[in-house]
């Protein structure tokens, strides 16, 4: 046994441990409209930087929608942050779409009772449309 002592783990390490479990992919639709397409895990390690990312798109548009298509993972962290993120929209006035996309997150947004709550799209193209 080393006499070595744990080390803290750096942002720089956090940044690099949650870039390999979740990534965000914002693309631009026309005046005001973005399309968020999150990939990975949603818990309680990566729901501060969901949160960080929506939050900064909120600030520019008119309509975010939010593609959890490829979503493997959404705890009630996660759930936590898309509740906020439709309240912070509401008080911006402007639109959030959710696509949930996978049996994964519908079943989260069904057992909480939150399914309801969001405006909710079969798809991308669906939520783009909605918005015209």
């Amino acid at each position: 046994m080393s006499g070595d002592s744990p080390v803290e783990p750096t942002s720089a390490d956090l940044a690099d441990e949650i870039g390999e479990v979740v990534r965000f992919d914002v693309v631009g639709h026309g005046d005001g409209v973005r399309v968020m397409h999150v990939v990975g895990e949603i818990d309680t390690l990566t729901a501060p930087v969901l949160r960080d990312r929506v939050y900064e798109q909120l600030a520019d548009v008119s309509l975010l929608v939010l593609d959890l298509t490829d979503v493997t993972f959404l705890g009630s962290a996660g759930l936590a942050v898309l509740v906020a993120a439709k309240d912070e929209a509401e008080q911006r006035q402007c639109r959030l779409r959710l696509v949930p996309g996978s049996r994964i997150v519908t079943r989260a947004l069904e057992a909480t009772g939150l399914l309801t709550l969001f405006e909710i799209a079969d798809g991308v193209p669906q939520a783009l449309e909605a918005s015209r």
